[in-house]
């Protein structure tokens, strides 16, 4: 690859991130100035919460007896498996309830965002809508952000629980009592690390939804470009969730 390429790729990269920035701050400065489209955030709201709770369910139950399991094989030469409860709350709020929530509607939601946009534009609804005076980021930006930062940090409350659920089920099999399995919570948990756990779907649910946004209004090339933008949105917003939470856990971590 020679010079004119590599600059031309730097180039195109610079740009796509200050398209990319440029998006977001309009779409956060417009989250409190009317008109609101309530409608339109409440169909967000239950395509977005509602409509992954199924998922999120089953994917925390889960991943909250496997940890248990893990935990308790780990800790009974020990004679230590009653602090198993504390080990899963531990994993599951600060790290894997966030990542894996965000994961899961990164594939389901964010997907689903950049499908619908793109589809309104190589259709040329969004077109219309902008002949028509409309502010596109405000009609179909900013709903989507607020209810996947509304709603994230919700999904990711009942992964928590759930996870905990699912642990204890696999822990009582143990002879674990459900008392001990509770006070082994706060022997563990602390206020920074639910913090934690709240601001991490709360970052990540912005990425998704603006990652989601960003593609869908930039999609071309037809069906396949919309097939293509859609894939392109569930790569990158993982990839920068995974990223993203090494330097949130980072931050977490030096400030306790």
């Amino acid at each position: 690859m020679n010079g004119q390429a590599v600059t031309g790729v730097v180039k195109s990269v610079f740009l796509e991130v200050q398209e990319f920035s440029l998006l977001s701050w309009k779409a956060v400065s417009r989250i409190f100035s009317p008109p609101f489209y309530y409608r339109e955030f409440a169909i967000q709201m239950d395509k977005i919460g509602v409509g992954s709770l199924f998922i999120i369910i089953l994917t925390g139950t889960f991943t909250g007896m496997v940890m248990a399991l893990q935990f308790l094989a780990q800790l009974k030469p020990f004679a230590a498996t009653s602090y198993v409860g504390g080990m899963v709350a531990v994993t599951m709020v600060k790290e894997l309830g966030p990542v894996l929530s965000s994961l899961m509607v990164a594939g389901r939601v964010g997907s689903a965002i950049t499908a619908e946009l793109g589809t309104m534009v190589v259709t040329e609804q969004v077109d219309a809508m902008q002949v028509e005076g409309t502010d596109i980021v405000k009609r179909l930006v900013t709903p989507r952000l607020k209810a996947i930062m509304i709603s994230l940090p919700l999904l990711t409350v009942v992964t928590d629980t759930v996870s905990l659920v699912g642990g204890y089920a696999m822990a009582a099999g143990y002879g674990i009592k459900p008392i001990m399995y509770i006070n082994s919570l706060t022997q563990f948990m602390f206020f920074i690390d639910y913090a934690e756990g709240l601001v991490k779907p709360l970052v990540f649910g912005f990425i998704i939804a603006m990652m989601g946004c960003y593609t869908g209004l930039n999609t071309g090339g037809g069906a396949a470009g919309v097939g293509e933008a859609a894939k392109r949105t569930v790569v990158l917003s993982s990839v920068l969730i995974l990223v993203v939470d090494f330097f949130l856990a980072k931050f977490f971590v030096t400030i306790r």
